[in-house]
């Protein structure tokens, strides 16, 4: 018996540490893109939107830090922004807009929660981030999961597992958006005036936030559905862009690709053939590539390579010779991009 329970431990122990083990694997395999979208969670927004009993609740959630939801700063002043919730109703349809002051004059939107009543007692809702923020919009829902028995039973029974959209009625903010009662939430803070209960901190490193929303993401997926309807049409005519966050946004997009991928560069080639006076021929072709290089923090410096073939043709035969100079990014010690240049020349000789 004693030999059993043993042996029982251990499989839970080896069982536990393999499933750390993989999720940790999962943490450092995820890159950054770039984008602002790296330091806010869609699925820990969805997680205290959950938990929270109002609209002015959740926003005092998202503003907390130690719950690591929120880890923006737009403006680039060193310091957390605060994001600021409203509601915009019509009807049974709900757009409850997550919004940051970059400044006196602009403010950008970082999400929206879309919810919809579909039955007395049956509600559905997605958040989308928004393109400034994420390069694209991006949708994420509730999820859960049903299996259904093929009808055997024993060793061999096989269950179909397949995700479900969530009814989110039990959920009290969305009850207590649809009270009869329910005065519509609109945040009374702006610029520069923030409630006296918060205090912004400096934002953390990537990594360390991004280790600490894995733990929102196992309720939530991305889809790529628009199920809520109504209120999307709701919200798009409200929809607010700062022009700072917009223009920084598009550069990282054009230079790394939506999803954080290598952007395709610009590539020229030039052919150019001489003729000479004893009837050879020169053939020179000039070929420019410019792209880009990821360094080890994210970031992007750009590259740019440059290729020379000539081809000379006369009475003892041909030359080619291949001329490849390249100039991008050169990590350093600290993980930055300096310039670098490396030049090579291939010289090849054919006899007739």
């Amino acid at each position: 018996m004693a030999m059993r329970n043993c042996f029982i431990v251990l499989s839970f122990a080896i069982s536990f540490l393999g499933a750390a083990a993989l999720q940790a694997q999962e943490v450092d395999l995820a890159d950054s893109t770039g984008l602002p979208g790296d330091h806010f969670s869609l699925e820990g927004a969805l997680e205290l939107f959950k938990k929270a009993q109002s609209p002015e609740e959740f926003e005092k959630l998202l503003n907390t830090e130690d719950n690591a939801v929120n880890n923006l700063d737009l403006n680039e002043d060193g310091e957390i922004d605060y994001i600021r919730v409203a509601d915009n109703m019509e009807g049974d349809a709900h757009a409850i807009v997550l919004q940051v002051p970059v400044s006196a004059e602009e403010s950008q939107d970082i999400a929206v929660i879309e919810i919809e009543k579909q039955g007395p007692e049956n509600a559905i809702l997605q958040i989308v981030g928004d393109e400034d923020i994420y390069g694209e919009s991006v949708l994420v829902e509730p999820f859960d999961e049903e299996g259904n028995s093929n009808g055997k039973g024993g060793p061999t029974a096989e269950y179909d597992v397949r995700a479900v959209v969530v009814n989110v009625w039990l959920w009290p903010s969305v009850r207590y958006v649809y009270r009869p009662n329910y005065v519509v939430w609109v945040s009374p803070w702006r610029w520069a005036y923030y409630p006296t209960w918060w205090r912004p901190w400096r934002p953390h490193p990537w990594r360390w936030h991004h280790t600490r929303t894995v733990v929102y993401r196992p309720h939530y997926h991305v889809v790529t559905t628009h199920r809520v309807v109504t209120a999307h049409r709701v919200y798009t005519p409200r929809r607010t862009s700062s022009k700072v966050v917009h223009t920084r946004t598009t550069t990282v997009v054009a230079t790394r690709g939506k999803n954080g991928g290598k952007a395709v560069g610009a590539r020229t080639t030039t052919t150019t053939t001489v003729t000479g006076r004893n009837g050879g021929q020169v053939t020179k072709r000039e070929t420019t590539a410019r792209g880009a290089a990821k360094n080890q923090n994210g970031g992007v410096a750009t590259g740019r390579k440059k290729t020379t073939t000539t081809r000379a043709q006369g009475e003892n035969g041909s030359v080619t010779r291949k001329k490849t100079t390249a100039t991008g990014a050169k990590r350093g010690k600290n993980g930055n991009a300096a310039a670098g240049k490396r030049t090579t020349t291939t010289v090849k000789r054919k006899r007739n």
